[in-house]
């Protein structure tokens, strides 16, 4: 059986493709994402509480090369394989180079349930491979296009998001107080992740049947693009895991945060620096094919992979 909290993304799913009335008020979901990547923070900072970093710098230098780097692959193949423009070309790399926060809450969840070791810095996988794709390819289609927008104005975009904000700054909370510090909020946080991420998941459910209903098949090879693409990226986390000497847990989510795409930080930057680019493609990419097809098919082909 599935882990439960995917069961509310399948319900949402169905709910949104028979076109029920069921919907998440927009504030609630504003909340539960903003308590989701503050307790995915908190959990990381606590467990980094005393461990010393600067011996983890050569494997976290990696990961954020590597999250630089796949962006800059991608960017040639949407354009002579999937055929599209530059603007949307490098849209899709960026959504595809960063990373999902749901996924990776949801294999977080699994990881743990499946009680596999995760080393305490697996955390911070997630806020190193969600910033360098955007800001590498903002940067790329601003020298290719010549476009007016500064550097410093594409980092500050980026580094400001609030679900950076909010994941840092959780992130940092948790390294200074530790267990004890956060006792007090450990059972409403800690202890309702899997309650706000089922909910979470019941919205994105909601949003992957709105982004698929109807599908626009003319772009078939940008969706042939998002279901194909995940299980590759996969297999090129699970290597770097593998050079980096990652425990099990660690490699999991590596791997699934490799084969996800952003639909969060992505689309807020891009559109603010490529007006030019269509996000709805971008989302009916990442959230409408690769979301689905890593939480109902992926994670548990990953873990396979790595447990045999």
């Amino acid at each position: 059986m599935p882990d439960v909290v995917i069961m509310f993304f399948a319900l949402g799913l169905i709910a949104g493709l028979v076109k029920s009335d069921l919907k998440v008020p927009v504030p609630i979901y504003e909340t539960l994402s903003i308590l989701l990547m503050l307790t995915i923070g908190l959990k990381g900072g606590m467990a980094l509480h005393g461990v010393p970093i600067l011996p983890l710098l050569p494997e976290l230098g990696a990961i954020v090369l590597a999250g630089a780097l796949l962006p800059l692959l991608l960017y040639p193949l949407l354009r002579k394989v999937v055929k599209l423009d530059s603007a949307n070309a490098a849209s899709i790399a960026a959504h595809y180079g960063s990373v999902s926060a749901g996924t990776f809450a949801v294999v977080l969840a699994v990881a743990a349930a499946n009680n596999l070791v995760m080393s305490p810095q697996t955390t911070l996988y997630l806020v190193l491979l969600e910033l360098p794709a955007i800001v590498v390819m903002l940067w790329l289609y601003r020298y290719l296009n010549g476009s007016k927008a500064s550097g410093f104005a594409i980092l500050h975009e980026a580094l400001t998001s609030r679900g950076v904000l909010l994941l840092v700054g959780g992130m940092l909370i948790g390294a200074l107080y530790g267990a004890d510090g956060l006792a007090q909020l450990t059972p409403v946080l800690l202890g309702g992740f899997k309650t706000l991420l089922a909910l979470f998941l019941l919205e994105m459910g909601l949003c992957t049947a709105r982004v698929c209903n109807p599908l626009p098949w003319r772009y078939w090879r940008l969706m042939l693009f998002a279901f194909c693409l995940p299980p590759i990226l996969a297999l090129l986390g699970i290597g770097l895991a593998s050079l980096l000497g990652l425990p099990e847990g660690s490699t999991l989510i590596l791997a699934t945060l490799m084969a996800s795409a952003s639909y969060i930080a992505a689309p807020a930057a891009i559109r603010a620096a490529i007006p030019q680019a269509d996000v709805g493609l971008a989302l009916l990419a990442a959230l409408g094919i690769s979301f689905p097809f890593n939480i109902l098919i992926g994670i548990p082909l990953y873990q396979n992979w790595i447990t045999g």
